[in-house]
C-alpha cells in the first residue's frame, strides 16, 4: 500500500478537495470534461440532497505525504436495497492517478465500511440511482466526452480489475447521423401510426406549455424504469427538485410526449449538448459559463438523448418510433448533424434495436463493476 493513507471526508476544505481533485488529475488531458461544479455542492450537500435520506455514505480522499491522490464514495442504497431484496454497497465518483497503491487503499476502505453494515457485495461505479454518472468508460476513449457520462482515464478500468473486480453490467453509448430528409421508410410508419386511435403526440413550443407535463413524465419514468438497473423510483420532492434543476437547459422541441385518455403514456427527451460550453468554462457557471451554455443551447450540433419511456401496456404500439421520428424532424430543423445515444443497457436489446433502426452505431461502452465482500 506504499505511504498511501485513507481519510474520511469531515470538513468543508475536506470537500473542497474532495470535489475539485478531478480537475487536479486530469488538468493536462485538454479533452477531459469537467462537471458543473454547482451541481457537485449540491449533489454532496446532505442537507439539500433528498437521496441521502435513503442512503448511508462516505467520502474518503487518499493522501500520499500532504498531496491528495485519490478519492472515493461509498453508498449503501437502502431503499434499493430493500426493493431489490439485496445487501449491496457500492462505490462511485472515483477518482485517482494511475497509481495502484491508491486505489487499493480507497477501495480496501469502502469495502471494510460495506462489510461492516452488512453488506455482500460492492458494485459500482454507481451513484445513488442511474441518473448519476455510471461504470467506467472502458472503450472508444478517442471520442469527446459529454456531460451527464463517466469521464474517467483508461488507467483506472485495469486499476480496478486488479482489484479483482469484475463485469455486473456494461451499458453502451450510440451515435447516429441526422439525414437531410426522413428516409420513405420513416415517412411510412409515422403515417401508419399517427393514423392510430386512442392516443396522441404532444410537441411544445413553448416552456410554459412543458410545465405541467413534467411531473407527470417523471412519474410514468418511475413506472418505466422499475426494471432498470440501479433506478431508484424519484419521490415527489426529488421530482421537483429534478424539474427546477433541469428546466434552465430544456429545449421544449426536443421534447416529446405521448398522451392517452388516462394520462401520459410515453415520453422522449433530449437537449442539445452543451458539453464544450462547460469545458471553456472549467466547470463554472459564473461569469461567462451560463452564457456560453444558453449558446450552445441554439447553436450544438449534436442531440443527446437523456430519458425516454413507455408505458408497458401501450408498448409494442410504434409509439417509441413515433416519437423518435418526431425526435428526427426537430433535429433535421434545427440542423443537427448527429444524436447521441448514451448509457443503454447493454442488454436492453429493444432501446438497442430502436438505435440502430436510425443507423447508430457503437462509440463508447462502459462498465459497472462487482466484487463479492463474502470470503
Amino acid at each position: 500500500m506504499g505511504d498511501v493513507v485513507v481519510k474520511q471526508v469531515i470538513t468543508k476544505k475536506d470537500k473542497r478537495i474532495f470535489i475539485y481533485l478531478p480537475s487536479e488529475i486530469h488538468k493536462n488531458n485538454p479533452i477531459w470534461l469537467p462537471p458543473i461544479y454547482s451541481d457537485e455542492w449540491l449533489l454532496f450537500d446532505e442537507k439539500n440532497n433528498k437521496s441521502y435520506r435513503y442512503a448511508d455514505t462516505v467520502l474518503y480522499l487518499a493522501w500520499r505525504g500532504n498531496k491528495p491522490v485519490g478519492r472515493i464514495m461509498g453508498i449503501i442504497n437502502r431503499r434499493y436495497n430493500e426493493i431489490h431484496n439485496e445487501n449491496n454497497g457500492r462505490f462511485c465518483f472515483m477518482e485517482s492517478y494511475d497509481d495502484q497503491d491508491a486505489v487499493h487503499a480507497m477501495i480496501e476502505k469502502v469495502e471494510l465500511w460495506a462489510r461492516e453494515k452488512g453488506m455482500v457485495k460492492l458494485v459500482g461505479p454507481l451513484g445513488f440511482s442511474d441518473k448519476d454518472p455510471q461504470g467506467f468508460q472502458i472503450e472508444g476513449f478517442e471520442h469527446q466526452k459529454f456531460i451527464v457520462c463517466p469521464t474517467n482515464g483508461s488507467y483506472l478500468p485495469v486499476l480496478i480489475e486488479k482489484e479483482g473486480y469484475s463485469k455486473e453490467e456494461d451499458l453502451v453509448n450510440y451515435l447516429a447521423k441526422v439525414p437531410a430528409e426522413l428516409p420513405e421508410v420513416y415517412q411510412k410508419i409515422l403515417t401508419r401510426v399517427s393514423q392510430s386511435n386512442g392516443y396522441k403526440i404532444v410537441e411544445f413550443k413553448t416552456k410554459q406549455e412543458l410545465r405541467k407535463y413534467i411531473i407527470p413524465v417523471l412519474e410514468l419514468m418511475n413506472q418505466t424504469f422499475s426494471e432498470i438497473y440501479g433506478f431508484v423510483p424519484l419521490e415527489d420532492n426529488e421530482k421537483k427538485e429534478m424539474a427546477s434543476r433541469y428546466m434552465m437547459i430544456l429545449n421544449p422541441k426536443f421534447i416529446k410526449v405521448v398522451e392517452a385518455p388516462d394520462g401520459v403514456v410515453g415520453f422522449a427527451i433530449g437537449i442539445p449538448d452543451i458539453s464544450e460550453a462547460v469545458r471553456k468554462s472549467g466547470g463554472k457557471l459564473y461569469p461567462f459559463g451560463v452564457l456560453r451554455i444558453l449558446i450552445a443551447l441554439s447553436t450544438s450540433k449534436k442531440l443527446l438523448m437523456l430519458l425516454g419511456g413507455v408505458r408497458k401496456d401501450y408498448r409494442n404500439k410504434g409509439l417509441d418510433v413515433l416519437m423518435a421520428v418526431k425526435m428526427l424532424q426537430a433535429s433535421m430543423e434545427f440542423k443537427m448533424e448527429t444524436i447521441d445515444l448514451h448509457l443503454i443497457l447493454e442488454k436492453n436489446t429493444r432501446m438497442r434495436a430502436e438505435c440502430e433502426r436510425i443507423g447508430g452505431q457503437v462509440i463508447k461502452r462502459f462498465r459497472i463493476y462487482q466484487k463479492s465482500l463474502v470470503n
